[in-house]
């Protein structure tokens, strides 16, 4: 296997670098490089910036108002956005939903949703897990019913991420009740603005409001906003957690957070040796870039799958967030004790108070407290070892 880019795929990689130094605010790029609070404006300016590009949406199809790239230039653009200090583009709409709607949508769907996904203009969140529905997500009992022209929707859902935001949000919800409870799920699209719907905040154990509760009482849905076939929403649930367990590898980022780990661990702190010089922990360090390059190289191999993403995308999901946990351990752990304050309203670009050690101590506790989601959120790793065992090892 030859595992050098060609010449075509440098030259690719160098247009992309000069658009990113050539476009890419400095003010989105300072937030992002400093790990300080995002908005959504700050998102929504820069996929519109990629969007009059042609680029707004790296792994769709030309025929979509995609780029139409390959496998190894998605993966080279996300690579170059990271390190570049550009914000992650919302994975809800473009690589999420949107997939769904391209595959089992009808034209009108894909008209009047997919510009608005490309363009940033809509904001999408996600309605999959509800309490007591999470890893189990079949056993999920938001209840929409069919009444003529419209569906009637009640329940709740939960761990709602960016909902606060959204003007759209896709859902899981239960039509049917008689057989195995994967045969009565349907896949609707429900506007947020819609009579009957509450969004309550979660505050996680950084102090920031990301996820949320959605409530539903009564709200009513156009049955065209019906995707697919009525009681076929699981396979199409299915479908969506690949794209979503493929993308949570998150190469590109980790890459840009494994060079930030390098450069703390080479400063030195209060008259102390640089934390690189370390025997111990710069071998973990170099295991544990070892190990991204070795998640890098798997998820191309799984890109390249013309099947597209099947159980594999499980170990993804497994390799990438135990990775992503382990970066910001040891970013907090290179911080020293600076780590330790955390000063929420230090998160914003314009704070001009007291800080405690340099601009990397700001976000590392915080960091690190949020980044424990990261093995359950998009099915918990417990349920992809379980997936992995039933449908790669056949156990």
């Amino acid at each position: 296997m030859d595992l050098n880019y060609t010449p075509e795929q440098d030259a690719f990689r160098s247009e992309v670098r000069q658009f990113l130094q050539d476009n890419l605010p400095d003010d989105i790029r300072e937030r992002v490089q400093k790990r300080l609070r995002p908005d959504k404006a700050m998102t929504q300016r820069w996929q519109k910036i990629l969007f009059d590009k042609g680029w707004g949406a790296s792994t769709w199809p030309e025929e979509f108002g995609g780029p139409g790239w390959s496998p190894i230039e998605q993966l080279i653009f996300e690579e170059e956005c990271a390190m570049a200090g550009a914000p992650r583009q919302l994975d809800f709409g473009l690589r999420m939903v949107a997939p769904v709607i391209m595959s089992f949508g009808n034209d009108e769907q894909k008209q009047r949703f997919l510009p608005g996904i490309l363009s940033g203009e809509d904001w999408w969140c996600q309605g999959y897990s509800e309490p007591g529905s999470g890893s189990d997500l079949a056993s999920l009992r938001t209840s929409a019913k069919r009444e003529g022209d419209h569906y009637v929707v009640n329940g709740q859902k939960t761990w709602t991420t960016l909902g606060q935001h959204a003007d759209w949000i896709f859902c899981l919800v239960r039509t049917a009740t008689e057989g195995k409870p994967q045969q009565g799920i349907s896949f609707l699209l429900i506007d947020m603005n819609s009579p009957g719907i509450e969004v309550r905040p979660i505050i996680m154990l950084d102090g920031e409001h990301e996820i949320n509760e959605v409530y539903f009482d009564n709200v009513k849905v156009p049955v065209e906003n019906l995707v697919g076939e009525e009681n076929q929403g699981w396979t199409y649930a299915k479908f969506l957690l690949g794209h979503e367990r493929t993308g949570l590898a998150n190469v590109g980022q980790w890459k840009a957070t494994m060079k930030r780990l390098k450069e703390v661990a080479r400063e030195e702190r209060d008259g102390q040796r640089p934390l690189i010089e370390n025997t111990r922990f710069r071998d973990r360090l170099a295991q544990l870039d070892a190990e991204l390059r070795a998640l890098e190289l798997t998820v191309l191999r799984v890109l390249t799958d013309k099947r597209g993403p099947g159980p594999q995308a499980s170990i993804l999901k497994i390799r990438g967030t135990e990775i992503g946990q382990q970066l910001f351990e040891m970013l907090m752990e290179a911080t020293g004790h600076d780590a330790i304050a955390h000063v929420p309203d230090a998160l914003e670009l314009d704070y001009t108070g007291p800080r405690v050690g340099s601009i990397d101590a700001t976000p590392a506790a915080g960091d690190y407290f949020n980044m424990r989601k990261l093995s359950i959120f998009g099915g918990s790793n417990e349920i992809q070892r379980n997936i992995i065992a039933q449908l790669v090892l056949g156990l």
